[in-house]
């Protein structure tokens, strides 16, 4: 054993011999424990488009930048409602032939943010699209490069009724020209919207986030009224009106002295957030928030975007929020 640095022969066998070992224990053994994992029950599969979505999401890198993994202590919180499970990348993670497993996408570098749950939290088609073609448009610190080539400009005579474009003053076009987004600038989109954390609903998770500790050793507490509507705003909001409230010219409405969030009366600002909005051609479609946030959710939100930026406008009641989502739930049942 002392000369095997001189016995070739030995010294290769050994290698191979480590080699085969650490190749099984670390690559063939955790394959075939996934073949275990079952999804979880009311998971739908990709679709053909998310699919293809999906194989651009892997040749185009994003998982160098992007994790899709949300780890089980607090701070991961703000990706999710609970820790990833195996049984979460079930759909995503087949096996592409006998040879060879799909592309790992849980990612080890948050350069750029969690996408676990995109879906949820931005599930505007406008904005991903703005985002992919130029993403300080819709994120002014972002260091994601553009994916210009996923998108072509177009002679507006020859552009197809149901092709997708982008709005003009964000583009820069002339008046007879757009910029329409490609067949795979599509796909993409649609994986991404795709991503949405399945959702227990009355059950307790399998696994609980494991709570952080304050300087003095003992389990934090959630912060003010204030900070919570911050956070909550800058998850849900924020990538579409800016953290600065002040939107994306020509594609999201600014909320700093907005009428409709200063108005005395709440009622269309709450309404907007709980069913979304879509009535002014200039701007991209707000989608419906309602479903993802309780009333104490929505009342720290509105009372947030009522109190910045120079905002005045009082708290919103919560008997208010609730009474309209009542409202709207029952003429959607008539």
């Amino acid at each position: 054993m002392l000369n095997l640095h001189k016995d070739h022969k030995n010294l290769v066998l050994l290698a191979f011999v480590v080699f085969a070992a650490l190749s099984i224990g670390v690559a063939i053994m955790p394959a075939y424990q996934m073949e275990e994992y079952q999804p979880i029950p009311g998971m739908k599969d990709l679709t053909a488009q998310e699919r293809r979505g999906l194989s651009i999401y892997v040749s185009e890198g994003c998982v160098a930048c992007h994790t899709q993994q949300v780890r089980n202590i607090e701070m991961d919180n703000i990706w999710g409602d609970r820790p990833s499970l195996a049984s979460d990348y079930y759909y995503s993670k087949q096996r592409m032939d006998i040879w060879r497993q799909s592309p790992s996408l849980l990612g080890s570098e948050r350069t750029g943010p969690d996408l676990t749950d995109i879906g949820n939290r931005q599930p505007s088609q406008d904005w991903h699209l703005l985002h992919l073609y130029n993403p300080r448009l819709v994120v002014e610190a972002s260091v994601m490069p553009q994916y210009s080539w996923m998108f072509h400009k177009s002679d507006t005579s020859y552009v197809d009724s149901d092709a997708v474009t982008l709005p003009r003053s964000i583009t820069q076009m002339k008046d007879s020209e757009v910029v329409v987004a490609s067949q795979d600038a599509l796909d993409l989109v649609a994986y991404l919207k795709s991503l949405q954390q399945f959702s227990f609903e009355d059950n307790e998770p399998p696994m609980n986030f494991i709570p952080a500790l304050s300087k003095d050793g003992e389990t934090a507490i959630g912060g003010s009224k204030k900070s919570e509507g911050a956070g909550l705003y800058q998850n849900n909001c924020a990538a579409c009106h800016q953290v600065t409230g002040r939107g994306v010219k020509g594609a999201f409405p600014p909320l700093v002295g907005s009428i409709i969030v200063n108005d005395q009366n709440p009622e269309m600002l709450i309404k907007i957030i709980l069913v979304g909005y879509d009535a002014r051609e200039e701007y991209g479609v707000m989608p419906a928030l309602g479903e993802n946030l309780t009333d104490e959710d929505i009342k720290a939100i509105a009372d947030h975007e009522r109190s910045s930026w120079g905002n005045n406008a009082p708290e919103v009641p919560l008997e208010t929020i609730t009474r309209l989502r009542d409202s709207i739930t029952n003429d959607r049942t008539l």
